[in-house]
């Protein structure tokens, strides 16, 4: 934690590239597991939302929102900016993020199936699919992150 605050409280390098070095992206982390579930998500969303848009624009709204949401966590992941905020439990707050969305497309999915437009009941598979996605995002946060830091909780 003293390396963090000692990186904060430097004065900026000198140069032009000095400015945008705190987002260079990271792209050992966009090849890694984590990265490459995070664009899949990304993508997904996406897809799903053209399916929304062409199908029932009521049900859009919700895959919008969570587009931006993964897109967020992308960047901080990529860029490694997340670091600056140390008193966030990013762990639980990604953990947080893939429950939320495995309940938002589980109900818009189904939802958007009973409607039998072919964009519809695309959507709803991409849907299926996103939410496998997601809880295996869950299920590695949860093995990786929060597990280990139960039983050191415990021990102490």
């Amino acid at each position: 934690m003293l390396g963090a605050l000692d990186r904060r409280d430097r004065p900026p390098e000198e140069g032009a590239a000095a400015g945008l070095q705190g987002f260079a992206v990271d792209k050992t982390f966009l090849s890694s597991l984590k990265g490459i579930l995070l664009e899949t998500e990304l993508a997904l969303t996406f897809i799903i939302f053209i399916c929304f848009t062409a199908s029932i624009s009521a049900y859009m709204a919700a895959a919008l929102l969570e587009f931006f949401i993964t897109l967020a966590f992308l960047f901080l992941y990529a860029t490694q900016y997340y670091q600056r905020f140390d008193r966030l439990n990013w762990p639980c707050l990604d953990f947080l993020r893939c429950v939320s969305a495995i309940i938002i497309f589980l109900v818009v999915s189904f939802a958007a199936v009973t409607s039998r437009d072919g964009a519809a009941i695309a959507a709803f598979v991409f849907g299926i699919i996103l939410v496998s996605v997601f809880a295996y995002d869950a299920f590695k946060i949860y093995r990786a992150e929060i597990v280990p830091r139960a039983t050191q909780g415990d021990q102490q």
